[in-house]
């Protein structure tokens, strides 16, 4: 039976090069974001890749939105083996232009999407003790740049919210894993449609990297459970890494931190 992965965030970037890349070993792929010309676009892909592809518009933002479409994927698909969560939202502006409002709404996102995600994606795991999240984090979540403090806030926060419940389920001798994918610059289409207040267009800090680099890396995660978190690119490892087996050019290495 093909596996089943769902993914957020899957209009574009990260989140479409992930659907593209289960899709060409057959996976079922359901597709959540919030544009449905996007999430059509992608499930062709998922399509001519071989896969099956399931159009769910979704805000992330919202848990019954998330739950529902969780459902359907499952009641479509039979089981949800991986969940993916790459959706995010942003600002670039200094601190004191960035309202509340933008604030609450890029948190929501990007960080409250990814508990939405979580809590759903346990909810249909847990049951059959078997499947794995894969968090798809930032160098920024160790590292903050100016100009970009709500994203990096949201970064730093998925870092401590996942390693709390990751920990949990190993205490409870669950078979459910969670781990991390932490990007370096990559070349997304986030830097052309993302609210800046920038004098200049802002762009990725070099290197930078392809989503479909990025996509293999979180395929190489979901596969290889034993490590709490996978740095992709020599920029985000601080050190230069041989690439693991099938993964490309992303280095990655396991945390020096106790597990």
């Amino acid at each position: 039976m093909p596996e089943t992965v769902v993914i957020t965030g899957a209009s574009a970037g990260i989140g479409r090069a992930t659907a593209r890349a289960f899709a060409s070993r057959g996976a079922n792929v359901a597709l959540l974001a919030r544009g449905r010309a996007g999430l059509e676009a992608a499930a062709h892909e998922v399509e001519q890749a071989w896969g099956q592809a399931l159009v769910l518009p979704t805000d992330v933002s919202d848990h019954q939105q998330v739950e529902a479409a969780a459902d359907t994927a499952v009641a479509t698909f039979g089981r949800n083996d991986v969940w993916g969560n790459c959706a995010f939202a942003s600002v670039f502006a200094p601190f004191t232009e960035i309202t509340l409002e933008e604030y609450a709404r890029v948190t929501q996102v990007s960080y409250l999407g990814f508990v939405n995600g979580t809590r759903t994606a346990l909810a249909h795991t847990m049951s059959h003790d078997r499947g794995t999240i894969v968090q798809v984090g930032s160098a920024l979540g160790s590292r903050s740049v100016p100009l970009q403090s709500v994203y990096c806030g949201a970064k730093h926060t998925i870092n401590g919210f996942t390693s709390s419940v990751r920990t949990e389920l190993m205490h409870q001798g669950s078979n459910v894993r969670v781990t991390l994918a932490q990007m370096p610059a990559v070349n997304t289409p986030q830097f052309s449609w993302v609210l800046s207040r920038l004098s200049k267009s802002p762009q990725p800090v070099p290197p930078i990297y392809q989503p479909e680099i990025a996509a293999r890396a979180v395929l190489y995660a979901a596969d290889h459970l034993g490590r709490k978190q996978y740095y992709v690119g020599a920029s985000t490892a601080g050190v230069p890494m041989p690439a693991p087996p099938n993964c490309g050019s992303p280095t990655t290495r396991p945390s020096r931190r106790p597990s």
